[in-house]
């Protein structure tokens, strides 16, 4: 194994080599570090997040829908769905003169089920 560079700015002789070598490791295997940063950085805005989960929760639900749930106007709602539906995260159907937003994207979908989102598949009165 390899000395870590003592060059480092702040470093000093590290307690563990293992772990120096497991926290390089996983930087290396994380390919493209700009992708994880503009992911979390959409999720980080609460207006996009408040949108995902209503959206993980009524699937296929309108911008108006959306913006009466939201207490938002269709406008911001419409700019924030653009967002969404450019990183592939959102996708659109139109039904008639409905334009129906869902999720498109397995690893959002898999984030919001971690944080504690459900489905419904009916509303309960």
């Amino acid at each position: 194994m390899t000395r870590p560079n003592a060059d480092a700015v702040g470093a000093g002789d590290p307690f563990d080599f293992e772990h120096v070598a497991q926290a390089r490791a996983a930087l290396d295997a994380a390919a493209d570090l700009s992708q994880w940063v503009q992911r979390f950085d959409l999720l980080g805005d609460p207006t996009r997040l408040r949108i995902l989960l209503c959206m993980h929760r009524a699937p296929g639900i309108c911008v108006t829908d959306l913006s009466l749930a939201l207490g938002m106007t269709a406008t911001s709602v419409s700019h924030a769905l653009r967002l969404l539906r450019n990183e592939g995260w959102v996708a659109v159907q139109r039904d008639g003169k409905k334009m129906a937003y869902r999720l498109d994207d397995d690893i959002v979908h898999s984030m919001l089920h971690e944080l504690g989102a459900t489905h419904a598949h009916h509303v309960q009165e």
